[in-house]
């Protein structure tokens, strides 16, 4: 997986120098961090509250090998009954760079909510990069998705 540093480090050069990043193999297809997806934050919360909210350890639910926690009981509930409609795009990987045919990490502060989908970016730099057109970003990245998880 492309570290942060190295991350950090293309996404201040010009988005063409993006694009020329490698594909990492054997990626699970949920991002996280000790099996916690998402860095530990609800992702139903990003819907009904329209902002980032830190999960509890009380309140968790497994999908596709990765544990996701809920600031509640009740999103939990939600999440377990349609974890599709929760889950983020691509897997939790950078929506950005899935576009571009590799896979990276995430924050939690850098998320978009486009027709109903959650998308996560490595961070707010990557994000303006991504809003600059979310829709053909995305017609890329389901392009790219799941292949990039083992290019």
């Amino acid at each position: 997986m492309l570290t942060r540093r190295a991350f950090l480090a293309a996404s201040a050069a010009a988005p063409v120098a993006l694009t020329a990043l490698p594909a990492h193999a054997a990626e699970p297809p949920v991002y996280s961090e000790d099996g916690v997806a998402i860095n530990g934050y609800d992702p139903v919360a990003y819907f009904t509250e329209g902002k980032p909210v830190e999960g509890s350890g009380d309140f968790t639910a497994v999908h596709d090998g990765a544990t996701f926690r809920f600031a509640s009981a009740e999103n939990r509930d939600l999440f377990a009954a349609d974890p599709v409609a929760y889950a983020p795009q691509y897997g939790g990987y950078c929506a950005y760079a899935v576009s571009r045919g590799y896979t990276a990490t995430t924050s939690p502060n850098a998320w978009t909510v486009h027709d109903g989908k959650l998308y996560l970016n490595f961070n707010r730099t990557v994000r303006a990069l991504w809003s600059r057109d979310i829709p053909g970003n995305i017609e890329k990245g389901d392009a790219n998705w799941p292949e990039v998880l083992s290019a």
